[in-house]
């Protein structure tokens, strides 16, 4: 009898497990169809987000929730997207620089490739934060102080971002739902951030 009731547990645990894996591979093809406006990345991302944060705590949740949260965040979430586009735009220029082989570039390129890095994974953590009403200024800069402050959690951001790029390389259309698993990982990132 204890040993039926310690599998049905097990059982339990993995498929809540699963669930949740699944529920953000799902969100990953809601996050891409979301960012499809171009400047709506940072909002689409805050919107899977907090979908996702309302699935791990059992609070139910799905399209018309994303939908409702998605306009809500793109709201101050475009301006972000359209700065976030035009810094890779001068990333862009700053390795085209590299290759034309101006003095100083290779150290120019490096030090411009860490700092949108950077960027990106603060744009990330401020997207794992996101309520309804928040403000996208304040929400960066505290995701900013996270980024330098968590280097361990910074650091698996960025492999979530390698992973999403190196699915896009293999098999284009797997790097969709792997959208969501880095969302999740960013939600993870920062719940184990705060119980710190």
């Amino acid at each position: 009898m204890a040993g039926t009731r310690v599998r049905a547990r097990r059982e339990s645990v993995f498929a809540e497990r699963f669930g949740v894996f699944a529920e953000s591979l799902l969100t990953g093809v809601w996050i891409a169809l979301a960012s499809l406006g171009v400047v709506t990345v940072p909002a689409a991302f805050a919107a899977g987000a907090r979908h996702l944060r309302r699935r791990t705590t059992h609070q139910g949740g799905g399209w018309a929730e994303f939908v409702r949260d998605f306009r809500a965040a793109v709201r101050g979430g475009w301006a972000v997207g359209l700065a976030g586009w035009a810094l890779v735009g001068l990333a862009w220029f700053d390795v085209q620089a590299v290759r034309a082989g101006l003095p100083g570039g290779p150290l120019v390129g490096a030090a411009g490739l860490f700092a949108l890095i950077g960027l990106a994974v603060a744009g990330l953590r401020a997207s794992a934060v996101w309520e309804p009403g928040a403000r996208w200024r304040a929400l960066l800069a505290a995701a900013g102080r996270r980024t330098v402050l968590d280097p361990s959690g910074s650091f698996l951001l960025v492999g979530g971002a390698v992973l999403v790029v190196c699915s896009a390389l293999l098999i284009a259309p797997l790097a969709v739902p792997v959208l969501g698993a880095v969302a999740a990982a960013a939600v993870a990132v920062e719940e184990r951030h705060r119980r710190r």
